[in-house]
């Protein structure tokens, strides 16, 4: 199917773009359910520790963060963020500290009143490097938090800069003190939290059956107000087909991702109706830089920078991602999406170049000298493993193609299926040669300084291929420390092009985000870079909701 055919179908349809569509049937306050089909289970439904998109969801909806980001989606400043526990801030004189004020109203679901002391305990263990949450670089420029009183949690930062407050809000969801008080960092993952979250948030969390789903619950006295759907039950289905076959069988709601394969079957069905989210997802074969069983040792291989190019040049990106996505992606211009205003979509390639590249691989001496089809260098041969998650169609599809491509030049391939708890296992323990990856980015593009710069290379943090360039640091820290949106994409250009240029990894897809949702439900404020955050202000209009709506809500 064509691009001008796909955007017309989508567009045909009714096409509500993520932005706040509204049905006109009218709605009365409470009830029914959302029945959401993801594709594989939460390692962990605890938020220092979730990385998963599902995890992720679950502790957008059980827990809060200080303040909110709007749909702006601002994240210089404080202008525009929505308060949540914090029902008020006041910055410092010096804007070196900000004293977030807790709402008193704010009540964890096991009744508990949240203090300035479960933000304090919060920031302990999403710091600590201990406890290997992915998530603790981003909190670098904050130097401490401390209770000024009961209600009041004040944050201190190391320097002033245009992201202080964003530093502050949105890494955190805030963990319950009276709970967590006495745990060791080495138990917190096996923590009964991790299975069984308690927090503030509009959702209250009901039970979590592995492989099957996980179900939320409203909760009816919460301090920000009832939410209007009665539950929301995230229903596993790894395969694809499966989702679909749920969600036009009537077993589901909503698709996050329809794969372009499945479009035309889905337009077909007059109950569902498809909705085109801006990408905020960019996928990539990442190389690990080190040896997977001695850190310090360069890989074999990719510890090489002219061979990383020289199997980036050999492959027909533009191909790949074709045949994984049709006209649904486009093909990624390095660790960022074109949705920042900091990206320049101009920035310079790797070519497509397989005979080029042939040379650059006979001049590295990977010749195949024994005749078998792979090339090899005193007597290893160019040969490596790489890991895909078996629930990806799309990550899989362009394994298989990435394969043959690297075939043809001489290279060995081996494809790794795993699932998703362990490929994230050896993605954490970098005991891997390469990985079919993917990033949800932020809002913002400073996560890249988890996953790319030195720092999430570190032990916890989420630059798994290990890459490390002071330059890349230096020009990513200057990216953000600019208070001018020509100086943030000035200097960010200058670090996507360092990183492209020295390939730790090949730069593959950016996916547009198709979502297909039953037309029963009113959906209201649909963000781009995490479309589940208004979902508590979502309805089902009483006339509209089915037997299975009824059915759960009496249990």
């Amino acid at each position: 199917m064509s691009v001008v055919r796909l955007v017309a179908l989508i567009l045909a349809l009714g096409l509500a773009a993520c932005t706040g569509e509204k049905n006109s049937v009218a709605t009365s306050a409470t009830g029914g359910t959302l029945v959401i089909s993801v594709g594989g289970d939460p390692e962990s439904l605890f938020p220092p520790l979730a990385s998963t998109t599902t995890g992720q969801m679950v502790g957008d909806l059980v827990y809060d963060r200080l303040a909110e980001i709007g749909d702006s989606l601002n994240t210089v400043g404080d202008a525009g963020f929505q308060p949540r526990l914090a029902k008020s801030w006041d910055w410092s004189a010096d804007s070196l500290s900000i004293a977030f004020h807790v709402d008193p109203r704010a009540r964890w679901h096991d009744n508990k009143a949240v203090t300035a002391g479960d933000v304090a305990l919060t920031y302990r263990i999403y710091s600590d490097s201990t406890n290997g949450s992915p998530f603790g670089t981003a909190l670098a420029n904050i130097d401490s938090v401390t209770a000024t009183d009961s209600l009041t949690a004040t944050i201190w930062f190391h320097a002033k800069s245009p992201m202080q407050f964003y530093d502050a809000v949105n890494t955190m969801l805030i963990l319950p003190e009276h709970l967590l008080a006495n745990v060791s960092a080495s138990a917190l993952r096996e923590n009964a939290i991790a299975r069984n979250p308690i927090g503030t948030g509009r959702y209250r969390f009901v039970q979590w059956n592995a492989g099957q789903s996980i179900e939320l619950a409203a909760d009816t006295a919460n301090y920000r107000g009832r939410p209007r759907l009665d539950r929301v039950i995230m229903t596993i289905a790894p395969d694809f087909s499966a989702a679909v076959t749920r969600l036009l069988g009537g077993e589901a709601d909503l698709i996050e991702q329809v794969p372009a394969v499945s479009i035309d079957a889905i337009a077909k069905d007059t109950a569902v109706r498809l909705l085109l989210a801006n990408g905020l997802d960019y996928n990539f074969v990442q190389l690990n830089l080190n040896d997977p069983k001695n850190a310090n040792r360069p890989h074999r291989l990719f510890g090489d920078r002219e061979l990383r190019r020289a199997l980036t040049m050999v492959l027909d990106r533009r191909g790949i991602v074709r045949n994984a996505y049709d006209s649904l992606a486009s093909v990624a211009v390095g660790p960022t999406v074109r949705a920042y205003p900091t990206t320049d979509t101009t920035l310079r390639q790797i070519p497509f170049a397989r005979d080029a590249a042939m040379r650059i691989l006979d001049s590295l001496g990977w010749k195949d000298t024994n005749g078998d089809g792979v090339r090899d260098r005193n007597g290893m041969p160019l040969e490596f493993d790489l890991l895909v998650p078996s629930v990806s169609k799309a990550r899989n599809t362009m394994a298989a193609v990435i394969q043959e491509q690297l075939r043809k030049a001489g290279v060995k391939v081996n494809v790794d299926k795993l699932d998703i708890p362990a490929f994230v296992d050896r993605e954490n323990k970098r005991n891997f040669d390469a990985v079919m990856g993917g990033w949800h980015v932020e809002p913002s593009p400073g996560g890249i300084r988890q996953t790319w710069a030195s720092a999430g290379a570190q032990t916890g943090g989420t630059n798994y291929g290990s890459y490390r360039n002071g330059t890349f640091d230096a020009e990513v820290d200057s990216a953000l420390a600019s208070t001018t949106l020509a100086g943030r994409r000035k200097f960010f250009t200058a670090a996507y092009q360092t990183i492209i240029d020295d390939a730790p990894a090949i730069w593959l897809a950016e996916p547009k985000r198709v979502m297909a949702v039953h037309k029963r439900i009113n959906t209201v404020g649909v963000r781009p870079d995490a479309w589940w955050a208004n979902v508590a202000d979502w309805s089902i209009p009483a006339d509209r909701r089915i037997a299975r709506d009824r059915s759960i809500r009496a249990r």
